[in-house]
C-alpha cells in the first residue's frame, strides 16, 4: 500500500518532468537536384550571403551533431523552433535588400554551409545558427 501513495506521489513528478520542449530545429528531406554547370549559361550574383536565426530557452541544453543543432528544454524564451526556416528566410530578405527582388529570376544556392554557435549555462542555453551561400542566376 505504501508502494501505490509513492507511486501516486511521483507519477506526476515524473509526467510534469519528462513533458519538455525538445526540437531538432530543422527538417532534413535530402532531396537534391544535381546541376551541372558546365555551360556558360550561369553568373555568381551574390557570394558568401549570410543568413542567420536564434532560439533561447531556460532549463536545458543544446548540441550540435553533424550539421543539425537540437535542443532539449523546458521552456522556449525567444526565437522559433524553426531555426533553418527562419534562417533560409534571412538569407533571402538579405539579398532581396542588397540585390533586389527575386521573383521571375532562375536562382540557385550553391555552396551552402551550416554553422551553429551554441551557448549553455546552468539554467539558460542559447542556440545560433548561421547559413552561408553563394546565389548563382541561371540565364533563359
Amino acid at each position: 500500500m505504501k508502494n501505490i501513495y509513492l507511486l501516486l506521489l511521483l507519477l506526476p513528478v515524473l509526467t510534469i518532468s519528462l513533458s519538455s520542449c525538445a526540437t531538432g530545429g530543422s527538417f532534413l528531406a535530402h532531396n537534391a537536384t544535381n546541376v551541372e554547370l558546365s555551360e556558360s549559361n550561369f553568373k555568381f550574383v551574390a557570394r558568401n550571403l549570410e543568413g542567420y536565426s536564434k532560439a533561447e530557452y531556460i532549463i536545458g541544453i543544446s548540441y550540435s551533431s553533424g550539421f543539425t543543432a537540437n535542443t532539449l528544454a523546458f521552456v522556449r524564451t525567444g526565437g522559433s523552433a524553426k531555426l533553418y526556416d527562419d534562417a533560409i528566410k534571412n538569407l533571402w530578405d538579405n539579398f532581396r535588400k542588397d540585390y533586389g527582388d527575386t521573383e521571375g529570376k532562375n536562382l540557385l544556392l550553391a555552396n551552402v554551409r551550416y554553422d551553429t554557435d551554441i551557448l549553455n549555462l546552468l539554467l539558460y542555453t542559447q542556440t545560433e545558427l548561421f547559413i552561408h551561400a553563394d546565389v548563382i542566376e541561371f540565364d533563359e
